[in-house]
Protein backbone atom coordinates (compact mmCIF):
# COMPACT_ATOMS: atom_id res chain seq x y z
CA UNK A 1 0.00 0.00 0.00
CA UNK A 2 1.49 3.36 -1.10
CA UNK A 3 2.46 5.31 2.44
CA UNK A 4 2.40 9.19 3.31
CA UNK A 5 5.29 10.78 3.07
CA UNK A 6 6.03 13.61 5.67
CA UNK A 7 6.30 17.25 3.77
CA UNK A 8 9.92 19.00 3.91
CA UNK A 9 10.62 21.18 6.58
CA UNK A 10 9.88 24.94 5.81
CA UNK A 11 12.93 26.91 4.68
CA UNK A 12 15.75 26.62 7.18
CA UNK A 13 16.19 29.31 9.91
CA UNK A 14 13.03 30.94 9.33
CA UNK A 15 11.33 32.22 12.47
CA UNK A 16 8.57 32.11 14.25
CA UNK A 17 6.97 34.60 16.62
CA UNK A 18 5.63 33.66 20.24
CA UNK A 19 3.04 35.86 20.62
CA UNK A 20 1.67 36.67 24.33
CA UNK A 21 -2.30 36.68 24.74
CA UNK A 22 -4.28 39.60 23.72
CA UNK A 23 -6.30 41.70 25.85
CA UNK A 24 -10.14 40.46 26.56
CA UNK A 25 -12.47 41.14 23.17
CA UNK A 26 -9.39 41.50 20.97
CA UNK A 27 -8.19 39.60 18.07
CA UNK A 28 -5.76 36.93 18.50
CA UNK A 29 -2.05 37.95 17.98
CA UNK A 30 -1.30 34.65 16.73
CA UNK A 31 2.32 32.92 15.09
CA UNK A 32 2.52 33.99 11.26
CA UNK A 33 3.93 31.57 8.46
CA UNK A 34 7.77 32.83 8.32
CA UNK A 35 8.31 34.89 4.92
CA UNK A 36 8.61 33.20 2.07
CA UNK A 37 6.12 31.02 3.17
CA UNK A 38 3.08 31.95 1.14
CA UNK A 39 0.72 29.07 0.48
CA UNK A 40 1.20 27.72 -3.46
CA UNK A 41 -1.39 26.15 -5.24
CA UNK A 42 0.73 23.09 -6.92
CA UNK A 43 -0.81 21.63 -9.91
CA UNK A 44 -2.88 18.27 -9.07
CA UNK A 45 -1.68 15.05 -10.81
CA UNK A 46 -4.61 13.56 -12.11
CA UNK A 47 -6.17 11.11 -10.01
CA UNK A 48 -6.09 7.08 -11.27
CA UNK A 49 -9.13 5.58 -12.15
CA UNK A 50 -10.80 2.65 -9.82
CA UNK A 51 -13.68 0.42 -10.01
CA UNK A 52 -16.84 1.04 -9.00
CA UNK A 53 -17.85 0.65 -5.23
CA UNK A 54 -19.74 -3.20 -4.56
CA UNK A 55 -22.66 -2.73 -2.93
CA UNK A 56 -21.62 -2.92 0.22
CA UNK A 57 -18.55 0.28 0.15
CA UNK A 58 -22.08 1.95 -1.59
CA UNK A 59 -23.68 1.30 1.75
CA UNK A 60 -20.60 2.81 3.70
CA UNK A 61 -20.14 5.52 1.62
CA UNK A 62 -24.14 6.46 2.40
CA UNK A 63 -23.28 5.97 5.98
CA UNK A 64 -21.01 9.04 5.46
CA UNK A 65 -23.62 11.38 3.52
CA UNK A 66 -24.09 14.21 5.86
CA UNK A 67 -26.10 17.34 5.13
CA UNK A 68 -24.33 19.74 7.38
CA UNK A 69 -20.78 21.35 7.93
CA UNK A 70 -18.15 18.27 8.08
CA UNK A 71 -14.40 16.89 8.58
CA UNK A 72 -13.45 15.26 5.80
CA UNK A 73 -10.93 12.91 7.18
CA UNK A 74 -10.17 10.75 3.85
CA UNK A 75 -11.59 8.50 1.15
CA UNK A 76 -13.41 5.14 1.83
CA UNK A 77 -10.66 2.30 0.91
CA UNK A 78 -11.68 -0.78 -1.55
CA UNK A 79 -10.29 -3.24 -3.57
CA UNK A 80 -6.83 -2.17 -2.57
CA UNK A 81 -7.50 1.49 -3.63
CA UNK A 82 -9.07 5.05 -2.31
CA UNK A 83 -12.42 6.06 -3.71
CA UNK A 84 -12.62 9.50 -3.77
CA UNK A 85 -16.26 9.91 -4.86
CA UNK A 86 -16.77 8.52 -1.12
CA UNK A 87 -14.60 10.59 1.30
CA UNK A 88 -15.28 9.75 5.32
CA UNK A 89 -16.70 12.42 7.45
CA UNK A 90 -16.65 13.57 10.63
CA UNK A 91 -20.19 16.14 11.33
CA UNK A 92 -19.02 19.57 12.79
CA UNK A 93 -21.65 19.59 15.56
CA UNK A 94 -20.94 16.03 16.74
CA UNK A 95 -17.48 17.04 18.00
CA UNK A 96 -18.54 17.36 20.82
CA UNK A 97 -19.28 13.89 21.41
CA UNK A 98 -15.58 13.40 21.70
CA UNK A 99 -13.24 10.91 19.92
CA UNK A 100 -10.41 8.42 20.13
CA UNK A 101 -7.59 8.31 17.83
CA UNK A 102 -5.34 5.22 18.42
CA UNK A 103 -2.30 3.17 16.68
CA UNK A 104 0.91 1.77 17.06
CA UNK A 105 3.75 3.73 16.81
CA UNK A 106 4.78 5.44 13.41
CA UNK A 107 1.09 4.93 12.08
CA UNK A 108 0.33 8.13 11.53
CA UNK A 109 -2.02 9.38 14.60
CA UNK A 110 -0.17 12.48 15.20
CA UNK A 111 -0.77 13.66 11.27
CA UNK A 112 -4.60 12.51 12.28
CA UNK A 113 -4.64 15.06 14.90
CA UNK A 114 -2.97 17.67 12.63
CA UNK A 115 -5.21 17.17 10.26
CA UNK A 116 -8.39 17.51 12.34
CA UNK A 117 -6.89 20.70 14.11
CA UNK A 118 -6.23 22.70 10.69
CA UNK A 119 -9.79 21.50 9.52
CA UNK A 120 -11.53 22.48 12.78
CA UNK A 121 -10.21 25.88 12.83
CA UNK A 122 -10.57 26.71 9.26
CA UNK A 123 -14.14 25.96 10.41
CA UNK A 124 -13.80 28.88 13.19
CA UNK A 125 -13.11 26.37 15.87
CA UNK A 126 -10.85 27.21 18.62
CA UNK A 127 -8.92 24.23 19.22
CA UNK A 128 -6.51 23.19 22.58
CA UNK A 129 -3.89 20.56 22.00
CA UNK A 130 -1.47 19.27 24.34
CA UNK A 131 2.09 18.68 22.72
CA UNK A 132 3.70 16.20 24.54
CA UNK A 133 6.48 15.56 22.23
CA UNK A 134 6.65 18.69 20.27
CA UNK A 135 5.25 17.29 16.81
CA UNK A 136 2.73 19.79 16.31
CA UNK A 137 4.29 23.05 15.88
CA UNK A 138 4.48 22.59 12.21
CA UNK A 139 0.97 23.83 12.52
CA UNK A 140 2.14 27.23 12.05
CA UNK A 141 4.01 26.63 8.99
CA UNK A 142 2.45 25.97 5.50
CA UNK A 143 3.70 22.76 4.29
CA UNK A 144 6.22 21.93 1.49
CA UNK A 145 4.77 20.20 -1.87
CA UNK A 146 6.53 16.79 -3.03
CA UNK A 147 5.21 14.82 -6.15
CA UNK A 148 4.68 12.17 -3.95
CA UNK A 149 2.45 13.81 -1.23
CA UNK A 150 0.56 15.26 -4.07
CA UNK A 151 0.05 11.93 -5.81
CA UNK A 152 -1.66 10.57 -2.72
CA UNK A 153 -3.65 13.56 -1.97
CA UNK A 154 -4.93 13.37 -5.68
CA UNK A 155 -5.95 10.02 -5.12
CA UNK A 156 -7.95 10.62 -1.91
CA UNK A 157 -10.14 13.57 -3.63
CA UNK A 158 -7.97 15.95 -1.66
CA UNK A 159 -6.74 19.96 -3.48
CA UNK A 160 -3.83 19.79 -1.74
CA UNK A 161 -1.79 23.39 -0.76
CA UNK A 162 0.35 24.72 1.79
CA UNK A 163 -1.54 26.51 4.68
CA UNK A 164 -0.28 27.07 8.18
CA UNK A 165 -2.97 27.84 11.02
CA UNK A 166 -3.34 30.70 13.46
CA UNK A 167 -1.34 29.38 16.34
CA UNK A 168 -0.65 31.04 20.08
CA UNK A 169 2.18 28.55 21.81
CA UNK A 170 1.93 28.36 25.60
CA UNK A 171 3.78 26.15 27.65
CA UNK A 172 4.17 24.22 30.96
CA UNK A 173 7.41 24.45 32.73
CA UNK A 174 10.19 25.31 30.50
CA UNK A 175 10.41 26.03 27.04
CA UNK A 176 9.24 28.81 24.77
CA UNK A 177 5.12 30.32 24.78
CA UNK A 178 3.33 31.35 27.37
CA UNK A 179 3.88 30.28 31.01
CA UNK A 180 0.23 28.51 32.34
CA UNK A 181 -0.12 29.18 35.78
CA UNK A 182 -3.25 28.81 38.36
CA UNK A 183 -3.18 29.91 42.34
CA UNK A 184 -3.91 27.03 44.68
CA UNK A 185 -7.09 29.18 45.53
CA UNK A 186 -8.51 28.95 42.11
CA UNK A 187 -7.28 25.00 42.07
CA UNK A 188 -9.41 24.08 45.33
CA UNK A 189 -9.03 21.77 47.60
CA UNK A 190 -11.68 19.55 45.90
CA UNK A 191 -9.34 19.01 42.84
CA UNK A 192 -5.98 18.80 44.68
CA UNK A 193 -7.02 16.22 46.80
CA UNK A 194 -8.31 13.60 44.25
CA UNK A 195 -4.80 14.83 42.50
CA UNK A 196 -3.12 13.95 45.49
CA UNK A 197 -5.28 10.84 45.88
CA UNK A 198 -6.08 11.62 49.41
CA UNK A 199 -8.61 9.66 51.67
CA UNK A 200 -11.93 11.11 52.79
CA UNK A 201 -10.08 12.47 56.11
CA UNK A 202 -7.07 13.83 54.50
CA UNK A 203 -9.61 15.80 51.70
CA UNK A 204 -11.99 16.62 54.78
CA UNK A 205 -8.81 18.58 56.09
CA UNK A 206 -7.83 19.71 53.38
CA UNK A 207 -10.93 21.51 52.76
CA UNK A 208 -10.52 22.47 56.27
CA UNK A 209 -7.55 24.43 55.68
CA UNK A 210 -8.76 26.07 52.32
CA UNK A 211 -11.49 27.57 54.36
CA UNK A 212 -9.65 28.57 57.28
CA UNK A 213 -6.78 30.46 54.58
CA UNK A 214 -10.19 32.06 53.36
CA UNK A 215 -11.68 33.70 56.27
CA UNK A 216 -8.38 35.05 57.86
CA UNK A 217 -7.72 36.36 54.02
CA UNK A 218 -4.49 34.27 53.93
CA UNK A 219 -3.15 33.94 50.04
CA UNK A 220 -2.69 30.30 48.68
CA UNK A 221 -0.40 30.78 46.17
CA UNK A 222 2.04 28.53 45.48
CA UNK A 223 2.58 24.86 47.04
CA UNK A 224 4.64 26.77 49.45
CA UNK A 225 1.77 29.06 51.04
CA UNK A 226 0.05 25.89 51.75
CA UNK A 227 2.85 23.92 53.15
CA UNK A 228 3.86 27.07 55.39
CA UNK A 229 -0.01 27.07 56.37
CA UNK A 230 0.10 23.59 57.06
CA UNK A 231 3.25 23.52 59.20
CA UNK A 232 1.73 26.53 61.36
CA UNK A 233 -1.70 24.83 61.82
CA UNK A 234 -0.22 21.77 63.44
CA UNK A 235 2.56 24.01 65.59
CA UNK A 236 1.98 24.82 68.94
CA UNK A 237 1.32 28.27 68.68
CA UNK A 238 -1.36 27.64 65.48
CA UNK A 239 -3.15 24.29 66.43
CA UNK A 240 -5.56 26.04 68.71
CA UNK A 241 -6.85 27.89 65.58
CA UNK A 242 -8.83 24.91 64.10
CA UNK A 243 -10.10 23.54 67.48
CA UNK A 244 -13.37 25.53 66.84
CA UNK A 245 -13.43 24.06 63.30
CA UNK A 246 -12.87 20.73 64.12
CA UNK A 247 -9.29 20.44 64.40
CA UNK A 248 -6.72 18.45 62.63
CA UNK A 249 -4.19 15.40 63.57
CA UNK A 250 -0.34 16.02 63.23
CA UNK A 251 -0.69 12.77 61.43
CA UNK A 252 -3.25 13.43 58.72
CA UNK A 253 -1.39 16.91 58.10
CA UNK A 254 1.91 14.77 57.91
CA UNK A 255 0.60 13.08 54.98
CA UNK A 256 -0.67 15.84 52.99
CA UNK A 257 2.52 17.81 53.48
CA UNK A 258 4.49 14.72 51.91
CA UNK A 259 2.04 14.06 49.39
CA UNK A 260 2.25 17.85 48.57
CA UNK A 261 6.08 17.72 48.41
CA UNK A 262 5.99 14.52 45.81
CA UNK A 263 3.46 16.69 43.37
CA UNK A 264 6.49 19.98 43.98
CA UNK A 265 8.81 16.96 42.89
CA UNK A 266 7.25 16.10 39.89
CA UNK A 267 7.09 20.12 38.48
CA UNK A 268 3.55 21.43 40.09
CA UNK A 269 5.65 24.65 41.08
CA UNK A 270 6.13 26.06 37.80
CA UNK A 271 1.88 25.70 37.34
CA UNK A 272 0.77 26.59 40.90
CA UNK A 273 1.53 30.77 40.86
CA UNK A 274 0.76 34.09 39.41
CA UNK A 275 -0.45 35.50 36.98
CA UNK A 276 -3.24 32.80 36.66
CA UNK A 277 -4.42 31.83 33.55
CA UNK A 278 -7.80 32.90 32.20
CA UNK A 279 -9.08 29.41 30.24
CA UNK A 280 -11.29 31.72 28.20
CA UNK A 281 -8.23 32.70 26.45
CA UNK A 282 -8.30 29.58 24.93
CA UNK A 283 -11.73 30.41 22.93
CA UNK A 284 -10.92 33.28 20.57
CA UNK A 285 -10.75 33.80 16.24
CA UNK A 286 -9.00 35.81 14.17
CA UNK A 287 -10.35 38.50 12.56
CA UNK A 288 -11.42 36.53 9.72
CA UNK A 289 -12.77 33.91 11.23
CA UNK A 290 -10.46 31.20 11.96
CA UNK A 291 -10.22 29.61 15.65
CA UNK A 292 -6.79 29.91 16.85
CA UNK A 293 -5.47 26.72 17.80
CA UNK A 294 -3.85 27.13 21.35
CA UNK A 295 -0.64 24.83 21.18
CA UNK A 296 0.26 23.74 24.98
CA UNK A 297 4.48 22.66 24.74
CA UNK A 298 4.18 19.81 27.64
CA UNK A 299 7.85 18.25 26.38
CA UNK A 300 9.31 19.29 29.80
CA UNK A 301 6.89 17.34 32.01
CA UNK A 302 6.26 14.33 29.51
CA UNK A 303 8.45 12.18 32.10
CA UNK A 304 5.97 13.97 34.75
CA UNK A 305 2.74 13.08 34.27
CA UNK A 306 1.56 14.01 37.57
CA UNK A 307 1.96 17.78 36.92
CA UNK A 308 0.15 17.01 32.94
CA UNK A 309 -2.86 15.43 34.64
CA UNK A 310 -3.31 18.19 37.50
CA UNK A 311 -3.07 20.70 34.74
CA UNK A 312 -5.37 18.99 32.12
CA UNK A 313 -8.15 18.28 35.18
CA UNK A 314 -8.34 21.80 36.28
CA UNK A 315 -8.59 23.30 32.88
CA UNK A 316 -11.53 21.06 31.99
CA UNK A 317 -12.95 21.32 35.46
CA UNK A 318 -12.65 25.06 34.69
CA UNK A 319 -14.08 25.21 31.53
CA UNK A 320 -17.18 23.67 32.67
CA UNK A 321 -17.64 25.72 35.87
CA UNK A 322 -17.63 29.13 33.70
CA UNK A 323 -19.13 27.80 29.82
CA UNK A 324 -22.73 28.28 29.84
CA UNK A 325 -25.01 25.47 29.32
CA UNK A 326 -25.62 25.62 25.03
CA UNK A 327 -26.66 21.65 24.52
CA UNK A 328 -26.00 20.16 21.24
CA UNK A 329 -24.97 23.11 18.83
CA UNK A 330 -23.91 23.05 14.70
CA UNK A 331 -20.86 24.50 16.10
CA UNK A 332 -18.44 23.56 18.84
CA UNK A 333 -17.15 25.74 21.49
CA UNK A 334 -13.81 24.40 21.50
CA UNK A 335 -12.38 20.98 20.82
CA UNK A 336 -9.66 19.28 23.11
CA UNK A 337 -6.96 17.00 22.04
CA UNK A 338 -4.93 15.53 24.63
CA UNK A 339 -1.81 13.30 23.07
CA UNK A 340 -0.27 10.48 24.76
CA UNK A 341 -3.42 10.06 26.65
CA UNK A 342 -2.03 7.27 28.75
CA UNK A 343 0.01 9.80 30.61
CA UNK A 344 -2.92 11.40 32.10
CA UNK A 345 -4.43 7.96 33.33
CA UNK A 346 -1.56 5.74 34.67
CA UNK A 347 -1.17 5.46 38.06
CA UNK A 348 -4.18 8.08 38.40
CA UNK A 349 -6.39 7.46 41.82
CA UNK A 350 -9.82 5.89 41.15
CA UNK A 351 -11.38 9.61 42.51
CA UNK A 352 -8.96 11.43 39.17
CA UNK A 353 -10.16 8.38 36.97
CA UNK A 354 -13.91 9.45 38.43
CA UNK A 355 -13.36 13.06 37.81
CA UNK A 356 -12.40 12.72 34.12
CA UNK A 357 -15.13 10.33 33.17
CA UNK A 358 -17.85 12.47 34.94
CA UNK A 359 -16.44 15.86 32.99
CA UNK A 360 -16.11 14.28 29.74
CA UNK A 361 -19.37 13.07 30.08
CA UNK A 362 -20.81 16.41 30.93
CA UNK A 363 -18.54 18.91 29.41
CA UNK A 364 -20.07 18.32 26.04
CA UNK A 365 -23.19 20.21 27.24
CA UNK A 366 -20.88 23.32 26.96
CA UNK A 367 -19.88 22.69 23.63
CA UNK A 368 -16.61 21.34 24.07
CA UNK A 369 -15.43 18.48 22.84
CA UNK A 370 -12.43 15.67 23.83
CA UNK A 371 -10.02 13.72 21.83
CA UNK A 372 -7.62 11.57 23.37
CA UNK A 373 -4.76 10.38 21.04
CA UNK A 374 -2.97 6.55 22.72
CA UNK A 375 -1.07 3.97 21.47
CA UNK A 376 -4.07 1.31 22.16
CA UNK A 377 -7.57 1.47 23.02
CA UNK A 378 -6.93 -0.13 26.15
CA UNK A 379 -5.13 2.56 27.54
CA UNK A 380 -7.98 4.78 27.97
CA UNK A 381 -10.24 3.49 30.80
CA UNK A 382 -13.66 1.88 30.11
CA UNK A 383 -15.45 4.85 31.99
CA UNK A 384 -13.82 7.37 29.82
CA UNK A 385 -14.29 5.20 26.44
CA UNK A 386 -17.70 4.63 26.52
CA UNK A 387 -18.08 8.26 26.35
CA UNK A 388 -16.04 8.94 23.28
CA UNK A 389 -18.48 9.32 19.86
CA UNK A 390 -15.98 9.48 16.99
CA UNK A 391 -12.87 6.39 16.51
CA UNK A 392 -9.97 6.69 14.35
CA UNK A 393 -8.00 3.26 14.47
CA UNK A 394 -4.59 3.65 12.70
CA UNK A 395 -2.90 -0.04 12.50
CA UNK A 396 -2.20 -2.34 15.69
CA UNK A 397 0.31 -4.72 16.20
CA UNK A 398 -0.02 -7.79 17.58
CA UNK A 399 3.32 -9.43 18.24
CA UNK A 400 2.97 -10.33 22.26
CA UNK A 401 0.05 -11.82 24.61
CA UNK A 402 -0.95 -8.67 25.89
CA UNK A 403 -1.03 -7.11 22.46
CA UNK A 404 -2.90 -9.94 20.56
CA UNK A 405 -5.38 -9.17 23.87
CA UNK A 406 -5.70 -5.36 23.46
CA UNK A 407 -6.72 -6.35 19.40
CA UNK A 408 -9.22 -8.76 20.44
CA UNK A 409 -10.67 -6.33 23.12
CA UNK A 410 -10.36 -3.61 20.22
CA UNK A 411 -12.77 -5.48 17.52
CA UNK A 412 -15.62 -6.47 20.23
CA UNK A 413 -15.77 -2.11 20.91
CA UNK A 414 -16.59 -1.59 16.82
CA UNK A 415 -20.26 -2.24 15.47
CA UNK A 416 -20.83 -4.85 13.00
CA UNK A 417 -19.18 -5.06 10.06
CA UNK A 418 -18.16 -6.70 6.61
CA UNK A 419 -14.35 -6.38 7.60
CA UNK A 420 -12.37 -9.23 9.33
CA UNK A 421 -11.24 -6.03 11.77
CA UNK A 422 -8.60 -8.58 13.67
CA UNK A 423 -7.53 -8.85 10.02
CA UNK A 424 -8.15 -4.90 8.73
CA UNK A 425 -6.49 -3.48 12.02
CA UNK A 426 -3.37 -4.94 11.35
CA UNK A 427 -3.14 -5.06 7.68
CA UNK A 428 -3.67 -1.03 7.92
CA UNK A 429 -0.99 1.15 6.14
CA UNK A 430 0.57 4.37 7.03
CA UNK A 431 -1.96 6.92 7.00
CA UNK A 432 -5.01 5.08 6.73
CA UNK A 433 -6.99 3.95 9.78
CA UNK A 434 -10.26 2.12 10.37
CA UNK A 435 -13.13 4.99 11.26
CA UNK A 436 -16.41 4.79 12.51
CA UNK A 437 -18.45 8.15 14.12
CA UNK A 438 -21.69 9.07 15.60
CA UNK A 439 -23.88 10.94 12.52
CA UNK A 440 -26.43 13.27 13.45
CA UNK A 441 -29.30 11.09 14.86
CA UNK A 442 -26.55 9.90 17.70
CA UNK A 443 -25.90 6.96 15.94
CA UNK A 444 -22.62 5.30 15.05
CA UNK A 445 -22.32 5.50 11.08
CA UNK A 446 -20.66 1.74 9.26
CA UNK A 447 -17.46 1.27 9.96
CA UNK A 448 -15.07 2.37 7.01
CA UNK A 449 -11.12 1.41 6.36
CA UNK A 450 -10.16 4.90 4.96
CA UNK A 451 -7.07 6.41 3.56
CA UNK A 452 -6.54 9.98 4.76
CA UNK A 453 -5.71 13.18 3.93
CA UNK A 454 -2.88 14.73 4.37
CA UNK A 455 -2.10 18.15 6.35
CA UNK A 456 -1.57 21.55 4.90
CA UNK A 457 0.47 22.36 7.03
CA UNK A 458 3.85 21.51 8.08
CA UNK A 459 4.18 17.41 8.64
CA UNK A 460 7.14 17.98 11.38
CA UNK A 461 8.45 19.51 14.36
CA UNK A 462 9.59 22.95 13.84
CA UNK A 463 10.22 24.94 17.26
CA UNK A 464 9.90 28.48 17.28
CA UNK A 465 13.24 30.07 17.35
CA UNK A 466 12.30 33.55 19.29
CA UNK A 467 9.63 34.68 21.79
CA UNK A 468 8.23 38.01 21.69
CA UNK A 469 7.82 40.25 25.03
Amino acid sequence: MTEPTAAADAQAGAPVNVPQPAPPGEPANVAQPAPGGAPVSPAQPASPTAPPLSAAGEAIAAGYRFAGATVTLGALMENGGPHPEAPISLPLGMLNRHGLIAGATGTGKTKTLQLLAEQIALAGVPVFAADVKGDLTGLALPGTPSDKLLARTAGVGQQWAPAAVPVEFYRLGDGLGVPVRCTLEAFGPTLLAKVLGLTDVGASCLDLVFYYAAQNSLPLVGLDDLRALLTWLTSADGKAALDGLGGMSKATAGVILRDLIGLSAQGADAFFGQPAFESADLLRLTEDGRGVVSLLELASVQGRPQIFATFLMWLLNDLFATLPEVGDVERPKLVFFFDEAHLLFDGASKALLDTVAQTVRLIRSKGVGVFFITQQPTDVPDVVLAQLGSRVQHQLRAHTPNEQEALAKTVKTYPTSPYDLAATLQGLGIGEAVITVMNPDGAPTPVAWTRLRAPQSLMGRRRPRRCSR
